[in-house]
């Protein structure tokens, strides 16, 4: 099992806690040893919502990897790409 593979199961096994709390929970990326994750519900407006990803999920992470750290996405959407001008014609 990679060790991407290895997060998405710690992850999962998370959720629930999160999910009684009417929040969730949301895998965006991994790069190297920065996990990128999304907070949503209430886990997204929460004001422990920093502390819950560093001293929460980021703390069980670490028991896979030392090096792991979490990262959250705010949920920003990514930039449109520009029409070409054959599309933009349509």
């Amino acid at each position: 099992m990679t060790l991407e593979e290895q997060v998405k199961a710690m992850l999962d096994a998370l959720r629930p806690m999160l999910q009684q709390d009417g929040g969730d929970l949301e895998f965006v990326r991994m790069e190297g040893k920065v996990v990128t994750l999304r907070l949503v519900g209430h886990c997204g407006s929460c004001p422990y919502a920093m502390m819950t990803l560093k001293q929460g999920i980021e703390m069980k992470l670490r028991e896979l990897d030392p090096e792991l750290t979490v990262e959250r996405d705010l949920g920003m959407p990514e930039p449109m790409p520009e029409a070409t001008e054959g599309e933009a014609a349509k």
